[in-house]
């Protein structure tokens, strides 16, 4: 695997880029693409989600898989989370079921059927709600985490497919990004979206997350940009977003973002992940 074109050196899956000398770690065993990649357990391992059905936790020591997961789900495994302040997971699927599985046994906990295919999951900070999106509805579903049990369904959310949802970090609000350009909050308190913006990216917004502080927002586009929108001041309503460019060749849908002020992490595309110190 390697980032960007470039090829590492080195063996025992790690390495350096060639061109930047960053320190990249490799780790293989999916057999087909990588959909998603998240740190946890306070960075020590990784979780990762693939194609090939499976979803796997990570020794990023070692490289090696603690344990893979190949029975929760029967078509391409989206995205994947942990849940905070627990051993457990969340997985979503183009089989249209979202699965709760505990880490250390393997036990599934429960599975929860949606309307149509999920493209992406989320929990919220304090670990008691998921979030995920289904396609071709553009509907959100809000769940609680300990049984999948819906509180709430957002139907026609969106007027395209949604590519992402997350919960701010203090759990009030619920943003997701579209195929239509739109950006959402929906606020758990008022039970209604209280902020829609016209994000004026120029392709699908693929992805997003807030700063820690949760003052502001990330959107990430296939039109090969990033953009900042500031909550805090709401200066978004007459400035629009701070457009970052020039820095990508592309942004595919499978990146994950997380930051402070502007801090990346990527997952890849491909039957390996990859970490970068």
């Amino acid at each position: 695997m390697s980032r960007g074109g470039e090829e590492e050196e080195g063996g025992r899956g790690e390495g350096r880029s060639r061109n930047t000398q960053v320190p990249v770690k490799l780790l293989r065993a999916h057999s087909d693409d990588v959909t998603g990649a998240r740190l946890c357990f306070d960075d020590r391992f990784l979780l990762s989600c693939s194609s090939d059905h499976r979803a796997i936790l990570w020794d990023l020591e070692s490289c090696r898989p603690l344990k893979v997961f190949d029975e929760l789900h029967s078509n391409t495994i989206t995205e994947c989370s942990q849940i905070p302040n627990t051993n457990r997971m969340v997985t979503v699927s183009w089989d249209k079921m979202m699965v709760s599985t505990d880490l250390e046994t393997g036990q599934t906990l429960w599975r929860s059927k949606q309307a149509g295919l999920l493209s992406s999951c989320s929990s919220s900070s304090d670990g008691r709600l998921l979030v995920c999106a289904s396609d071709p509805q553009n509907c959100v579903s809000i769940s609680e985490a300990s049984s999948g049990r819906t509180l709430h369904l957002l139907t026609n959310h969106h007027r395209s497919t949604i590519t992402r949802c997350r919960f701010d970090p203090r759990s009030q609000r619920v943003v997701t990004v579209s195929a239509d350009r739109c950006i959402k909050l929906w606020d758990l308190l008022a039970q209604k979206t209280t902020v829609s913006i016209d994000s004026h990216h120029g392709n699908v917004v693929s992805n997003c997350c807030f700063t820690s502080s949760g003052y502001f927002l990330c959107t990430a586009s296939w039109d090969k940009s990033l953009k900042l929108w500031d909550l805090q001041t709401g200066g978004f309503r007459s400035q629009g977003g701070i457009t970052l460019q020039r820095g990508h060749e592309g942004i595919q849908p499978s990146w994950c973002l997380a930051l402070m002020i502007v801090l990346l992490h990527s997952g890849i595309r491909g039957p390996g992940a990859g970490h970068w110190s």
